[in-house]
């Protein structure tokens, strides 16, 4: 049976004990490791979150103690006081591995039955029962690291802040729904039946009302909430760094971001990263890397062709030209080498984005071979070759589309072809970009409307303001993401402070006066009040952690995530509710089968 402390009193951590203690009287508490039994003497791996300490009960040095260090098992949870001597056989792959600690009292606070996984550095097992065991898991030393650097960011992060002059203030979690982008959670009101509060995608307009409300500079660490379709690093909830400042343009929110950055990577890993960063325009993002957050630690960029193949014979690609689209290619350097199936295999993974399908050119030693070598005169061979800067050896990937798949297809064919032959295996380096000029609006074609690219209170450039009602595809905005190594870290604007300039963006969007009162005229209202100039830029704190620890899985750096499918298969969340709770909301359910029915 466990024992209570009964005023035993934690002396030091198991994790920092050295050389430097080795005489000294001390009471450690952590969780039984491993045990091993060499008859008159037991070892036991102590462990706390600060590390693993060596613990040693002999027969001779105290019988009790040893006997009752006897009946302890794995993850039972232990207080040991003695004294510090030197190891006799030192682990040099331990902090504490030149010290172990002399036992001579051990108290069993509790006992712990055989945990269902190994409370071991990467651990091999499925994520559903590291899910249903998540306490468990995160006594993991290596998870236990992340959290350390978790705290370590977030501290940085205010710090810096702090000294910057921004105030961190919270904002509401339960607002008003403003269905413009990803699915609300939803929160049915008691008091007021029928109606409902939603949880925050992020707290974009308080945070532009702080503005107005001349608070300059405001910042907080907050959790936003999207019930979206989830995908490998997406969770139904998750913290943003927030940050908005008043009197600003791009450069100056930029500049403060990349100093941000610099000083969090310094504190948190002593790693210098070098700013300013370099900035890329959307433009050249998609037509360099077919992406907008473009993974700039290698080279293969896609290279247009469409000027030299619009008059060739082969229809693909003259077919694209004329409708508008384009002929572009990738360079896989080595690549000439691939055997047929491989690369059919690639035109496959093309056709999941839209592709119809993939043509290529082997510049072998000896031969060209391609399929479509007979459809293209000599001198145009020639021409692809020397613009995609092919040697002997190398294959050419060529998509021809309309430019959005051409894009889409080749971008994930680039980062695919990456993957496949290690090109990354030993690139430590944080590549940052900062890309601009973003589309101000994006057409919907199943809803026939315009949307809001980024969102619909993102300023447009000054130059494009002309064409928002006569050509929205053209307008750019404001509007800049910091990307690292293929992934965008935070995203932000400068936002549109005059209320006539935001009813003709609502208006460019499809709503009508009315409705862009009656969904966002709290907003509107306070900008007939001399909002300033403002700006800011969120951050996805989780996916910085996740660089910042070396992980490549979301979840690692959540303390309790869901699954894939937005469930958690620790409390079983989301689960069924009284009747009465539902009876108060005046919420009745129906099923899905009865829906249908219906």
């Amino acid at each position: 049976m466990g024992e209570a402390l009964q005023g035993l009193k934690r002396s030091i951590m198991c994790g920092e004990l050295r050389e430097k203690h080795i005489g000294e009287k001390v009471t450690v508490m952590g969780w039984v490791q491993r045990k091993r039994n060499l008859g008159g003497l037991i070892f036991i791996d102590l462990r706390d979150r600060t590390g693993i300490l060596q613990v040693v009960f002999g027969e001779a040095i105290n019988k009790e103690a040893f006997e009752k260090a006897d009946n302890v098992k794995p993850e039972y949870c232990i207080a040991v006081t003695g004294n510090i001597v030197k190891r006799e056989s030192v682990n040099e792959n331990l902090p504490t591995g030149m010290v172990e600690l002399k036992g001579d009292n051990i108290k069993i606070l509790s006992e712990s039955e055989t945990p269902p996984i190994y409370i071991k550095e990467g651990l091999d097992a499925s994520e559903a029962i590291r899910l249903k065991y998540r306490y468990l898991d995160l006594r993991r030393p290596d998870i236990q690291n992340i959290f350390f650097i978790r705290h370590k960011a977030a501290k940085a992060i205010r710090d810096f802040l702090d000294k910057e002059g921004f105030l961190e203030m919270e904002t509401p979690m339960l607002t008003k729904s403003t269905p413009e982008g990803a699915r609300d959670y939803l929160v049915p009101s008691r008091n007021y039946p029928g109606m409902f509060y939603a949880l925050p995608q992020s707290p974009q307009l308080f945070k532009q009302l702080l503005m107005v409300s001349g608070y300059d500079k405001y910042f907080q660490i907050v959790k936003c909430f999207r019930d979206e379709d989830l995908r490998a690093n997406r969770q139904p909830e998750f913290t943003q760094v927030d940050l908005e400042m008043s009197f600003v343009e791009e450069d100056d929110v930029i500049a403060l971001n990349e100093r941000l950055i610099a000083y969090v990577f310094k504190q948190v890993l002593d790693v210098d990263i070098n700013i300013p960063f370099n900035r890329m325009t959307y433009k050249e993002a998609m037509e360099k890397y077919g992406s907008d957050k473009p993974d700039l630690r290698f080279g293969m960029e896609i290279t247009d062709l469409t000027d030299l193949v619009k008059d060739c014979a082969f229809k693909v690609f003259t077919d694209a030209a004329f409708s508008g689209g384009s002929v572009r290619a990738l360079c896989l350097k080595g690549g000439a080498a691939m055997g047929r199936k491989d690369i059919d295999r690639l035109g496959e993974f093309v056709k999941t984005y839209k592709a119809k399908g993939l043509a290529w050119i082997a510049y072998k030693e000896e031969e060209i071979k391609s399929p479509i070598a007979k459809f293209l005169k000599e001198e145009e061979m020639k021409s692809i070759l020397d613009r995609v800067k092919a040697d002997k050896g190398d294959l050419v990937l060529i998509v021809a589309d309309k430019n959005s798949v051409v894009f889409q297809s080749l971008g994930a064919l680039r980062l695919e072809l990456a993957k496949k032959f290690d090109i990354l295996k030993d690139n430590k380096e944080f590549k940052f970009v900062w890309v601009t000029e973003f589309p101000l609006v994006e057409f919907n074609e199943e809803e026939n409307r315009y949307q809001a690219a980024h969102h619909p209170f993102t300023c447009p450039m000054d130059e494009d303001i002309p064409y928002l009602e006569s050509d929205p595809g053209r307008v750019r905005a404001k509007a800049y993401d910091m990307v690292l190594n293929g992934e965008e870290l935070g995203g932000g604007s400068i936002r549109i402070h005059d209320t006539m300039l935001q009813e003709r963006m609502f208006n460019v969007l499809g709503f009508t006066k009315e409705k862009a009162w009656e969904r966002f005229g709290f907003l509107l209202e306070a900008f007939k009040y001399g909002p300033p100039p403002h700006g800011g830029l969120a951050f996805g704190f989780d996916r910085m952690v996740m660089f910042l620890a070396g992980t490549d899985n979301i979840k690692d750096v959540i303390a309790f995530p869901k699954n894939q499918n937005a469930f958690c298969p620790l409390t079983e969340a989301p689960n069924v509710v009284d009747e009465k709770q539902l009876e108060e909301l005046g919420i009745s359910t129906i099923s899905k089968n009865e829906k249908s029915e219906g």
